[in-house]
């Protein structure tokens, strides 16, 4: 791969690799320019206009969910564990290991997705193994009740989930043989047999969350975790357009989730710095 001068007239030579070897060609039989070989650079250039490249929403909509992560690994670096929302970090758990699987089937493929998301459990996980930690030594009446609870919330969820991969196909070939709108409703590559329905809308579970928060004590609200919530709502709002399928519930849904982090991200800045 080689950058062409073609004002230069001479002999040119074969290219291996990042080598060029000399050539016999000579004088003006030769259609071939003497060519500069910057492999890395090509491959940079190609990069940055490719189909989720830095040019593109596919880019930088997958970037701005690393700041969920993120922001786990930092509060878990930074911060006590009283800021956890042990709600908001169980969620996200669920909600980001169904994103693995929508970023592996959306198209294009998206791997930044599929590594944040995938982060992201790790990440949330731990928030979860530190606020349990951090109430069976602060609260050791009530902590086991607390921690038994939330296991029960998890417990559901994974119940469900696996009752509707078994049901799954069973009730598509269902929909599909009433014919109609039973089988408009099957077959709509964003409908509700397929990922690219469920994961967009577990995603208002994280809204949800928020609204149950709305007067949660500002001290225990994570600035980097509204931030990056806010940030990924807004972004995913024009996502959801250029993606294949459009996913129209995944416009909405972010559309609250910027909203109702948003709010929660005005109150800490208030608190903190007015």
């Amino acid at each position: 791969r080689c950058l062409v001068f073609p004002s230069s007239r001479v002999c040119t030579g074969v290219v291996q690799g990042a080598v060029v070897l000399p050539s016999n060609r000579t004088g003006t039989d030769s259609a071939h320019a003497r060519c500069l070989v910057f492999p890395s650079l090509f491959e940079a250039m190609a990069w940055l206009s490719s189909a989720t490249g830095p040019m593109t929403t596919h880019f930088w909509g997958p970037v701005a969910n690393w700041g969920l992560s993120l922001s786990a690994i930092y509060d878990a670096n930074t911060k006590g564990p009283e800021i956890i929302n042990e709600r908001m970090s169980a969620t996200q758990v669920v909600y980001s290991g169904l994103f693995v699987r929508f970023a592996w089937c959306v198209q294009p493929r998206n791997y930044i997705l599929f590594g944040c998301h995938t982060a992201n459990v790790a990440a949330q996980g731990n928030q979860l193994r530190r606020w349990g930690d951090h109430k069976l030594k602060t609260e050791p009446d009530t902590a086991p009740a607390q921690l038994q609870s939330l296991s029960y919330l998890g417990a559901g969820a994974a119940a469900v989930l696996a009752a509707s991969l078994i049901a799954r196909k069973p009730l598509m070939s269902a929909f599909s043989n009433m014919g109609g709108p039973f089988a408009a409703v099957a077959a709509m590559p964003a409908g509700p047999f397929y990922i690219h329905f469920w994961a967009p809308n577990f995603k208002w579970a994280l809204s949800i969350n928020n609204i149950l928060d709305y007067n949660r004590p500002t001290e225990n609200i994570s600035l980097s975790m509204t931030s990056a919530m806010t940030l990924t709502g807004t972004i995913f709002m024009r996502w959801s357009f250029v993606i294949t399928p459009v996913n129209y519930s995944l416009f909405f849904v972010n559309l609250v989730l910027s909203t109702s982090s948003g709010y929660h991200l005005a109150r800490k800045i208030k608190a903190d710095y007015f």
